[in-house]
């Protein structure tokens, strides 16, 4: 119905997580609006993600071998955070409380999607354990593949004479208990701790 070059547009948008025909071909139409200079931008944008890869450390992206996370000296290096992917330690950033290390593991383990430990980035991680390291925090949300794959993380790090913990899960902030899932009710009730009065 529309020129090859327009469907193949919409093709490739289709690609993307989360968008269907419709709205791929409302990203086509809109591209289709823009003026060559606009065009020639995002082009050149495209291209540029060719420069980007994985910092060699710690495996956030970087338009450079190492990050700026592991190329920041007051950061507290005892302290490495294990996450899932980038977006994560971007979270994380974002709450301005956290200022140790990262470990970007590219993913979770999963059965069901035929990712396992090998998959992933563990054995950079176990590289890392060094004396100067005192706790590894594991970082990775609190679904199946994220609980499978911190207690696999717990299993290979167990001893390495480094102190493993797991962030804490529960009910956020304003939520009703029925409106809650039962991992997260679980996970609430694990972590409760004692109510303190001023």
């Amino acid at each position: 119905m529309y020129p090859a070059q327009f469907e193949q547009l919409i093709a490739m948008f289709e690609k993307l997580p989360g968008v269907g025909n419709k709205t791929a071909q409302r990203y086509a139409f809109t591209l289709l609006e823009k003026d060559q200079e606009e065009i020639g931008e995002m082009i050149d944008i495209l291209n540029g993600l060719k420069e980007i890869r994985r910092c060699h450390i710690c495996g956030f992206l970087s338009a450079e071998d190492t990050c700026p996370f592991c190329k920041d000296q007051t950061r507290n290096r005892s302290l490495i955070m294990v996450v899932a992917n980038p977006q994560d330690v971007v979270a994380i950033e974002k709450t301005d409380s956290y200022k140790g290390m990262y470990h970007v593991l590219g993913g979770l383990i999963s059965s069901s999607k035929g990712i396992y430990p090998e998959d992933i980035n563990i054995e950079g991680l176990l590289k890392r354990i060094t004396p100067e390291i005192k706790e590894i925090i594991v970082a990775t949300s609190p679904t199946m593949d994220g609980e499978m794959t911190a207690l696999y993380l717990d299993k290979v790090l167990k001893d390495k004479g480094v102190l493993i913990t797991r962030l804490a899960h529960g009910l956020p902030m304003g939520a009703s208990l029925d409106y809650a899932d039962e991992l997260t009710l679980i996970k609430a009730l694990d972590n409760r701790r004692k109510i303190e009065n001023e």
